[in-house]
């Protein structure tokens, strides 16, 4: 099978480097930051606690989910025939989902984490253990699996005969449902449901918990924010207008949100960057040890 190209950027060449330019300094802030903050949870005692271990899976997530995506969108911009393989397609959007429903469920356990530890703080060691941290991000990612397994099976069953042009910068579910040339009312029915019942219960769970902060005398970690966007998902039946518009809101939630994610959950937060400072301090003088044994001998 072969799908493409891919549609998600028109101009000249001329346009094309300045975006591959952009998108590639994007790329790697995005994994310089979250992947610094995944090592620096990993190294620093401090920070193993089931917070930072909930921001730490979080990172990871996003450093996957930008990796996902951009890499294709560069290689079109440097690419004259902008294609996708029909294999690279399927891996891609199973990939997609299941990073989206995961970071969607990590959040909601990061909203309840916060609940226990500013609303009862006197029994979050004992709520929240580590041992329960683990059991919970192992759920949410084997939930996450399953959901995207369902979904990703019902894309091999549909034909794409008619056409093979994907209107996106990716293989999301709009443009490959109105290239299908049979019937995608199961699928689409699955989307909201699957997509109703973990986003509403996401959505629900972090109402609930920011609305208890209010009888708490505490506030919650400052940067928390909720994000959205995921009403695309629930009406994955789209003609060319709307998908023009889910384009616009796809590059945000796939590209700028994983980038911007470290410094609205962890860069801002005062124990973040005091490891972070430390860290750096040790590392400077491990080097300049090294430097004096090296100009001694």
């Amino acid at each position: 099978h072969k799908c493409g190209p891919l549609l998600g950027f028109f101009g000249s060449f001329f346009v094309f480097i300045p975006l591959f330019m952009v998108f590639l300094a994007i790329y790697i802030t995005t994994l310089m930051t979250n992947l610094g903050l995944t090592a620096l949870i990993s190294i620093d005692l401090q920070l193993q606690t089931p917070m930072y271990i909930f921001l730490q899976n979080l990172s990871l997530t996003d450093a996957v989910y930008s990796t996902v995506i951009i890499p294709k969108i560069l290689a079109t911009f440097l690419e004259e025939i902008k294609a996708i393989s029909y294999g690279c397609c399927i891996l891609q959007y199973f990939s997609f989902v299941l990073l989206t429903i995961s970071e969607c469920l990590l959040l909601a356990v990061m909203a309840y984490d916060r609940y226990v530890a500013i609303c009862k703080p006197l029994l979050y060691t004992v709520i929240m253990t580590k041992a329960v941290c683990w059991r919970l991000v192992k759920s949410l990612y084997f939930v996450a699996f399953l959901n995207s397994l369902v979904h990703t099976s019902g894309l091999l069953k549909l034909s794409f005969c008619s056409s093979n042009v994907v209107n996106h910068f990716f293989c999301d579910i709009s443009p490959l449902f109105l290239i299908s040339s049979s019937s995608t009312d199961l699928n689409e029915l699955l989307v909201f449901i699957f997509g109703s019942l973990f986003v509403m219960s996401s959505i629900i769970t972090i109402l609930i918990s920011y609305f208890h902060y209010s009888d708490c005398d505490e506030d919650p970690l400052q940067g928390e924010e909720i994000q959205g966007l995921f009403h695309l998902y629930l009406s994955p039946d789209a003609n060319n207008f709307s998908l023009d518009k889910d384009k616009i809101a796809s590059l945000f939630y796939t590209v700028v949100i994983p980038m911007l994610n470290p410094l609205i959950y962890s860069w801002r937060n005062k124990v973040a960057k005091d490891a972070l400072h430390r860290h750096i301090f040790t590392l400077n003088v491990h080097w300049l040890c090294m430097l004096n044994m090296f100009y001694y001998t």
